[in-house]
């Protein structure tokens, strides 16, 4: 089945180079040049990736983010001129997997591109059952679905790595890197920081009290680990 992107971005050249690189490589591309535009298209077509500027005319590429973040776990990459770091982290706090700062390479954006959407399909070789139950939560490897107390989650692809990697093996202790590199891959060792958001999102979603967590823990001045007690 072919793989849908939803590119949406106000430069027409940005749209253009990237449509036709996306293209080459056979994913369907629709574009969009504004906000509200872009958050109907997605809506109409269901893609199985969003491309997002941070700037848009109509809604910001980060409400639009907000907004889809209460409905959809659509992976989102979201491209931006924005380059400080409290930006990238306000990005993924709003639920984008992925961060890429303009001026980017049509190659750089491939890879980001693939390697978001290897987030949500197939399982690893060290998969023997595709049903993870911890405590309250339940997690199935195959669907990419999350349950607890039997109510759905809506976890990002990245949450949803991070919490599997995790959940596969109560009381390991993860460093970041090991994190990033295990769950989202070796391009993006130098955002190693940007795990905290994503296990701060992720604690928003799974912990009864995020403060006090129980399933995703901190192991101080080392990195994470999943509760052995659950």
């Amino acid at each position: 089945m072919e793989t849908t992107i939803v590119l949406i971005d106000d430069e027409p050249e940005i749209l253009r180079l990237v449509k036709d690189y996306l293209s080459q490589e056979s994913f369907r591309v629709m574009t969009a040049t504004d906000g509200t535009k872009g958050l109907q298209m997605i809506e109409t077509y269901q893609p199985d990736l969003i491309i997002l500027d941070w700037m848009l005319p109509g809604l910001s590429g980060i409400e639009i983010c907000r907004r889809l973040r209460k409905v959809s776990n659509i992976p989102i990459i979201m491209l931006t001129a924005k380059a400080e770091e409290v930006d990238r982290v306000l990005g993924l706090e709003f639920g984008a997997d992925d961060y890429i700062v303009k001026p980017f390479s049509l190659r750089e954006l491939m890879a980001r591109v693939k390697t978001v959407l290897r987030r949500t399909s197939g399982n690893s070789p060290d998969m023997t059952n595709s049903l993870i139950t911890r405590g309250e939560v339940v997690i199935d490897i195959t669907s990419h679905r999350v349950w607890k107390n039997q109510q759905e989650l809506l976890l990002t692809p990245t949450e949803f790595k991070i919490l599997q990697l995790l959940a596969l093996r109560p009381g390991t202790v993860y460093s970041r890197l090991q994190l990033l590199r295990q769950a989202m891959g070796e391009e993006y060792l130098y955002y190693e920081r940007s795990i905290d958001t994503h296990i701060s999102n992720l604690r928003k979603k799974i912990e009864d009290n995020p403060s006090e967590p129980k399933y995703v823990q901190t192991v101080f001045g080392v990195g994470y680990r999943f509760g052995e007690q659950i």
